[in-house]
This record gives C-alpha cells, structure tokens and sequence, in this order.
C-alpha cells in the first residue's frame, strides 16, 4: 500500500525543512518528498490525504509512559495506552518498569515485548535498576539490554543508595544505555503531598520542597560525571533542576532532561481546591519554576518534552490529596499543550517544538527515528494548528480520565498518526 501525503506544510527539523513538500509512503518507508508529487502513481488500495492547511511531522517520542500492564490492568492496558498515544501523535513509547511484577529481568522484557506485539505504536521498554525496584541488589542489566530495553530507570522513586546507584551507573556505561533517573529524596518527602508554598498552606496540605527534587539531581549528575554514563533527567519540575543541568552542559557532561507539559503549563497557584486531580509527581511548582521551564526549553537547556503518562482508577483520584495516588495522564494532550503554551506563546517556534518532542528523544535513545528523510521508517504525525478546541477527558482512548486539564482550551489537534506506513489514528469530527 502507497500512502501520498499533499499540501501539507513539512516540518522536519532532522533535514532543516519547513516548506510545503509532499511525503509518499510505500510499505513501511518514506519513499519520497518533494513538490507536486503526481497523484496518478496511487493505484487500487492505496491513499491519499490532502494535508492543506495542516503540518506534518515526525511522529513523537514519549520517554516517560506508564502503562500499567501488567498488573494494574485496571487503571490501563498496553493497548489502550498505546491507543492514547495514537491519538496523541505519539508513534514511539518508553513505558517504565513500575507494573507488577516489575519489569526487572530478560524474561519480563520479553513478556512485555510478547503482550506490546500487536500494538499500534512502538513499545520500546525500560528495564528496572533495583530487583522489585527495592533498592536493594541490582537487576540483570546486562540481560535485559540484551533482551531489548531501551534504558534503566527506577522511575516512582530513586534509588537511594548512592554507591548502589553508582554500581548501576558503572553497568550502564558499559552497557552503553542511558539511565533515566526519577529525582526524589525519600526522607526529603515528609509526606508531602504538592508544592510546599503559601497554597499548601491555604488548603491545609503537607508540602514538598524543592530540594526533594535538586539533590538528587545535583547527585545524579555527579554520578554521571564520576562514571562517563549517560543520565536523563526525567519530569524536571524546579527552577534549580534547571540550573543545575545547565551547568552540566557547560561542563560537556552526558546529561540531557525532560519537562512535562503540566510543569510548563500549570503553576501550584492554579490548584482551586484539595482535590486528587491536582496530585502530581513532582508536584506543580510555583510560577517561578514555570518560568524557569519555559526559559530552559527555549534555551535549550531542556532537551525532551515527556508526558510521565500515568493512569490511575477514576475513585483513587476522587479523593484528598492525601489518599489519591500521584499522576496524571498526558498522552492525548501533549502536542496540544505544547503548541499552546510555547509555540503560540512565544517560547519555541513549531519546529523547535517537533525536536523536543521527536528529534531529541530519538537522540536519547540512539535510535534511527525523528526524521523523514527518504529511506526512513514512516513514522509520522499531521496536525491542524489552527484548530482550537476544550480538551475533553470523557473521549480519551486512555482508560485514564485523571487530568487538571479537563475543559482547557488548547490549540493544536492531532488528525492523523501513521505507524510503520500503516495510519493507525484518524480524527473525526
């Protein structure tokens, strides 16, 4: 099957292009961009989609997914997940180790590998640091790079541990995988349940500081610095976070980081009422801090735009701050979000947009995607900018419904995603 994309406005960082060109697809490659490609090469069975007025984009890569299976099947599943991401424009997913059993052993890669080999999108798993992610003794990291995982992670809490965590710095080195790593100091924690600040203290919640983010990012990056390993800092939420992976790249280290649309979007002066909808890990920071993302983003400091994605049962989150769990889901929301806060609001222009959402994290995991260069996998997204509308969780495919976003008005709608050179998401009015 041929799939010939027209009219549309190419926007594809990797190449330098941001032109109108049309893309063909044949079988599971770009075959072809130029101008004016003649409609008359489609044959019986194959596409066409007129792209006027609309771009077309590498697909996206989301480094940080939960995914829930297997054994929180309830809150989601490989493929509804999976689904969300098509919806999203989101090709490619790094779904993290946190299911149960953890994902921490050659054998549980493969049962992912086995469950995700139907899905619409690219399920690239990250395997465990810790066995049961206990802190305790290390995994098989040798086994499960092996086996197929695109990075380490102990993400829901950090390994705590430093030489510990060091030893697993030292494998993944070797091992040449990047370690993504969830910055929380435990004891730092104290039960806090948002942003410690003045709203904390008007709702009457515990609050969590902002050096339970830092120190283990200044650690970590230490670490990093110590072992030559690759680190990727994930859901930055501080202004400090930012400095301090700044002043990494001005030393050459191996350090890259995420921001989370919520972290750029939403301040903890946004949060109307104690309510589990808001809870969130990291939590949102203060405007101070989402000034400081939006800066960083733009300055470059920040590589990668990831969702942290993360489903929960709609009566867990119905609840205080202090029962509901930490998450929120972002799978359908991020491209709009992104394009709404920093494209129209300043910050990034559209293809600067695209390398925080495709190019770098492509670029992170050493992996031949971000790009529609000819010969390149089809992995791609068409989007209508000009499209506003109020983002509305009861038609997510995600099983999640747990967002602060619910009623928001974004710009930026998702009309088509196409997979391997299969379309796999079309939008419908």
């Amino acid at each position: 099957m041929k799939i010939l994309i027209k009219n549309g406005k190419l926007v594809d960082p990797a190449n330098d292009i941001d032109a109108f060109y049309d893309v063909l697809i044949e079988e599971d490659k770009v075959a072809r961009v130029s101008q004016d490609i003649d409609p008359n090469i489609l044959g019986e069975g194959d596409r066409l989609i007129d792209a006027f007025g609309k771009v077309v984009m590498p697909g996206f890569i989301d480094l940080h997914v939960h995914l829930r299976e297997p054994g929180f099947e309830y809150k989601e599943t490989i493929r509804t997940g999976c689904e969300a991401a098509a919806h999203g424009g989101v090709t490619s997913i790094c779904p993290m180790p946190n299911t149960k059993p953890v994902i921490d052993s050659p054998e549980r890669v493969r049962n992912l590998l086995e469950r995700a080999k139907d899905a619409p999108v690219h399920v690239l798993p990250i395997g465990a640091v810790t066995i049961g992610q206990e802190g305790k003794e290390l995994a098989d990291i040798e086994g499960m790079q092996e086996t197929g995982i695109v990075a380490l992670s102990e993400d829901g809490k950090s390994v705590m541990d430093s030489l510990l965590f060091r030893h697993a710095m030292e494998q993944a080195a070797q091992y040449e995988i990047p370690m993504f790593s969830h910055c929380e100091d435990k004891a730092l924690v104290d039960g806090g349940v948002m942003n410690a600040g003045d709203k904390a203290e008007e709702l009457g919640l515990p609050g969590i500081t902002n050096a339970v983010e830092d120190v283990i990012v200044a650690r970590d990056i230490l670490i990093s610095k110590e072992t030559g390993a690759q680190l990727h800092l994930c859901h930055c939420s501080t202004a400090d976070s930012a400095l301090l992976v700044g002043m990494a790249k001005d030393q050459g280290l191996r350090v890259t980081a995420e921001v989370c649309p919520h972290h750029f979007t939403m301040s903890d002066q946004e949060i109307t009422e104690d309510d589990g909808r808001f809870k969130m890990n990291p939590p949102l920071r203060s405007p101070k801090d989402v000034q400081a993302l939006k800066d960083a983003l733009a300055s470059g400091v920040m590589d990668v735009i990831s969702t942290d994605h993360a489903p929960h049962g709609a009566q867990e989150k119905a609840q205080s701050m202090k029962k509901a769990p930490f998450g929120i889901v972002g799978l359908e929301t991020s491209f709009a979000l992104g394009f709404t806060e920093l494209v129209q609001g300043g910050y990034l222009s559209l293809a600067q947009l695209v390398e925080k959402m495709s190019v770098n994290p492509a670029r992170v995991l050493g992996i031949d995607k971000g790009n529609l260069a000819v010969g390149k996998t089809a992995d791609l997204v068409i989007a209508d900018v000009e499209h506003e509308y109020e983002i509305d969780s009861s038609s997510f495919a995600s099983m999640g419904r747990n967002t602060p976003f619910d009623g928001k008005k974004v710009t930026g709608r998702v009309v088509t995603t196409i997979v391997d050179g299969k379309i796999v998401y079309e939008y419908s009015r």
